[in-house]
C-alpha cells in the first residue's frame, strides 16, 4: 500500500529551491533509508511527505489510512532533539506516555495498564528505564534522543519517520537499534523511514535507499532511488 508520495515536488527557502522536481513513494512494511551530502535537504524531504511543510509545485500524498483501513498513524521524530532545556519540568516517564495520550485525544482518561506496560518495554528496549525518573533537561543529547524513540515506539504506529536517529549512540547501540526496527517491519507490519549517513551498517536491513544528488546542470537536488534485494544495486533515477 502506498503511504506517502511527492510527485514533481520543487521547495525551497526565500526564493531559491533545495528540490526540484523530487519523486519518492513509501510503501507499507518497507525499511527506507534517506541519505545525502550535508545540506542535501533531507530533513526538508521528510517534512514535505508529511505534509509539514507546503511545495511550491507538485503533490504530495500521505494516505489518511493504513493497511487495515484505520487511521494512519504517524512517530516524527526530528534531528533538533537537544533542544529540550535545562528547565523542561516533564520526566522521562511522563513523556514517553504523553504520546500515549495523544493517540487517544483524552488527556483526562487514565492509561490503561497494557499502555502503560507499552511505554515501559519501549524505555527498556531504547535502553532507558534506569532514567524513567529523571528530568528530561537534565539528560544528554544522546539520552534525550533515546527517550523520542522510546516515545515513538510507545505510540505503535504504522509508519515511523526519523530524522538521524542514532545521533550519540555508539556503534553497538546503532546496531541494536537497526535490528529493532527491522522487527518492527517484520513482526509487527510497519513502515520506517530513516535519514542516516550509516548505509554500511545497514547492508542487508534496509528494502531501499533515497538518495538526494545535485542535477549536472545545476546546484539543485533531485532524488535517486536503489533497490536493496540482497546487496545495494545501482540507483535507477527517478528524474
Amino acid at each position: 500500500m502506498l503511504l506517502a508520495s511527492l510527485q514533481d515536488v520543487t521547495f525551497g527557502y526565500g526564493d531559491v529551491p533545495c528540490l526540484e522536481m523530487a519523486n519518492i513513494e513509501v510503501h507499507s512494511g518497507e525499511f527506507i533509508a534517506v541519505t545525502g551530502q550535508n545540506g542535501a535537504s533531507k530533513s526538508t524531504l521528510l517534512k514535505l511527505a508529511l505534509r509539514l511543510l507546503h511545495p511550491w509545485q507538485g503533490k504530495v500524498n500521505l494516505s489518511p489510512t493504513n493497511v487495515n483501513g484505520d487511521k494512519l498513524a504517524v512517530a516524527y521524530v526530528p534531528q533538533q532533539i537537544a533542544a529540550f532545556n535545562s528547565g523542561f519540568p516533564s520526566q522521562v516517564t511522563e513523556f514517553v506516555r504523553s504520546g500515549l495520550y495523544s493517540q487517544r485525544l483524552n488527556w483526562f482518561r487514565r492509561l490503561s495498564p497494557d499502555a502503560k506496560q507499552a511505554a515501559d518495554e519501549a524505555m527498556k528496549s531504547m535502553g532507558v528505564w534506569e532514567l524513567r525518573n529523571r528530568r528530561i533537561g537534565e539528560l544528554s543529547g544522546g539520552q534525550k534522543q533515546r527517550i523520542c524513540i522510546a516515545r515513538a515506539l510507545a505510540m505503535s504506529p504504522d509508519l515511523f519517520v526519523l530524522d538521524e536517529p542514532t545521533t550519540g549512540m555508539d556503534k553497538e547501540s546503532r546496531k541494536d537499534f537497526y535490528k529493532l526496527m527491522r522487527e518492527q517491519i517484520d513482526q509487527h507490519g510497519k513502515t520506517v523511514v530513516i535519514v542516516t549517513h550509516n548505509l554500511t551498517e545497514l547492508d542487508g536491513m534496509l528494502d531501499r535507499i533515497i538518495s538526494l544528488e545535485r542535477r549536472e546542470e545545476g546546484g539543485w537536488k533531485c532524488c535517486t532511488t536503489t533497490s536493496c534485494s540482497g546487496h545495494f544495486s545501482p540507483a535507477e533515477s527517478l528524474r
